[in-house]
């Protein structure tokens, strides 16, 4: 059998309706179990820019948001956009969106456990993620039980294989993708190498260092980006409403567009909205968690509050409007999607967003380019924290450097061209990092909602959690 089309068969099994079901259930369920927290993105937004240098942790909630928005805004959100329309049809716009707009309190929810059970290595440095959860949740006279070691190991295992695609190759892949798609005569061997270098001086330097580099680079990128975006609704404002029209259309209702170019069923829509959604914002995936750990914040709930926020600005926004984009310049140059469909490779979302950025004359895309790479540059630096920080669970901190080599050595082999697998592979590791996090929010969701109303609802949200943080022994 054909290797890839096996792995495409197993992509194809794993996003097929009983994760559809248990992801966007899971947002339906948590949305309702934490009273609807959507409704406080407002404080939401306010706590992400407060300083609280008296709060136990190692980063600013700042810098641990601009860390995840760095993991989770760009390829996803510009090429995982594209990608989403041309095999799912305008219709997977919609999905995504929904799994922003309902994932919000997923990605509350599983801040919360990672916040709340969170440990501190040897160096006094925080650690937290679903592994700790599954491990610290359960205990009983200090032993977790069997199943809890499991889920721990599950999740730190997926979640370190899926860091050298979702993090590292794809991202090269991309950024390989809208250099040479836009200056050809640029070797991919040298775009490999300058990856290597710049993704080297940041992450050997520890999750300091990678936090101040994005909170630089990621507020400035997602300006511009969307600016670009705005100028481009405006220049096709006459085919917007179409757009969307077209959008909600192929949600629901089996449909061609473009021409004919692209076609659409519901299950189709869905399933790559909701693969790609996931990708965009991660909530579900238990990604995000693990950086928020490190974060300086009175009580879980503070800092989940703000991690809530990335989904926001990253698919609620960001995906909306790349949306709102591609399919308004669709419609205005029905060529476009013939002329990609008709050689697809994995670089026809980055070629689609190429498109439609060209049409704003003189710096559209230079704007995509830049944004491009300096979104997935800093989408390499979260990634290789998380990985960093499950390959640390699993074998200690002696493993943290030759997973570090590997992780680099991953990205220059993306730049080089490793093909539509590593977009496959990514998918499969997504969901299955997102089953055993899932899991554990859902068994933890009753003392979720019941501590949620005591900080949040009932006005105690500075309160100090004095629950003390354990000194994890060991590795």
């Amino acid at each position: 059998m054909d290797i890839i089309q096996f792995i495409s068969d197993i992509d194809a099994f794993v996003w097929g309706p009983p994760m559809i079901v248990l992801l966007l259930g899971s947002h339906l369920f948590l949305t309702f179990r934490t009273g609807f927290i959507q409704r406080k993105l407002p404080t939401a937004i306010k706590l992400s820019v407060t300083k609280d240098p008296d709060a136990p942790g190692d980063i600013s909630q700042f810098g641990a948001l601009t860390t995840a928005l760095s993991a989770t805004t760009g390829t996803g959100n510009i090429v995982g956009v594209g990608t989403a329309i041309l095999a799912g049809g305008p219709g997977a716009v919609l999905w995504m969106w929904l799994t922003g707009v309902f994932g919000m309190a997923t990605k509350y929810s599983e801040t919360f456990a990672a916040v709340k059970y969170r440990v501190k290595d040897h160096n006094g440095n925080m650690l937290g993620g679903a592994m700790y959860a599954w491990r610290r949740a359960f205990e009983k006279d200090g032993k977790a039980p069997w199943w809890g070691l499991l889920g721990a190991g599950a999740f730190a295992l997926f979640a370190a294989v899926a860091s050298f695609g979702i993090g590292s190759a794809v991202q090269s892949s991309a950024m390989t993708g809208i250099i040479t798609s836009n200056a050809p005569g640029v070797p991919t061997w040298g775009i490999g190498l300058a990856i290597v270098i710049m993704v080297s001086l940041v992450i050997f330097g520890g999750i300091k260092i990678i936090s101040k580099v994005c909170e630089k680079l990621v507020p400035f990128m997602a300006i511009a980006y969307a600016w670009g975006c705005i100028v481009i609704i405006g220049m096709n404002w006459e085919f917007v409403w179409p757009a969307i029209c077209l959008i909600f259309e192929c949600a629901f209702t089996p449909k061609a567009a473009f021409g004919g170019a692209v076609g659409s069923g519901l299950m189709m829509a869905l399933q790559f909205g909701c693969a790609r959604g996931l990708f965009s914002n991660e909530s579900g995936l238990g990604s995000a968690p693990i950086v928020a750990s490190a974060a300086s914040t009175r009580n879980p709930a503070q800092q989940a509050l703000v991690a809530m926020t990335g989904t926001f600005w990253s698919t609620v926004v960001i995906c909306a409007l790349t949306g709102i984009v591609l399919v308004s310049t669709m419609l205005a140059n029905p060529d476009i999607a013939s002329d990609i469909l008709a050689n697809p490779t994995v670089y026809s979302g980055a070629m689609l967003a190429s498109e439609a950025f060209s049409k704003i004359p003189y710096i559209g895309t230079p704007i995509l380019v830049l944004g491009m790479v300096a979104f997935s540059y800093t989408t390499i630096l979260g990634w290789s924290y998380y990985g960093n920080r499950c390959i640390t669970y699993l074998f200690g901190r002696y493993a943290i450097r030759p997973y570090q080599v590997v992780y680099v050595a991953v990205a220059f082999l993306g730049a080089i061209g490793v093909g539509d697998i590593v977009w496959t592979i990514s998918d499969i590791g997504n969901a299955l990092m997102a089953i055993p996090n899932i899991v554990v929010v859902l068994l933890l969701s009753g003392m979720i909602a019941r501590e949620t109303r005591h900080y949040v609802y009932d006005g105690n949200l500075d309160e100090p959690d004095d629950a003390p943080i354990p000194q994890l022994e060991g590795k």
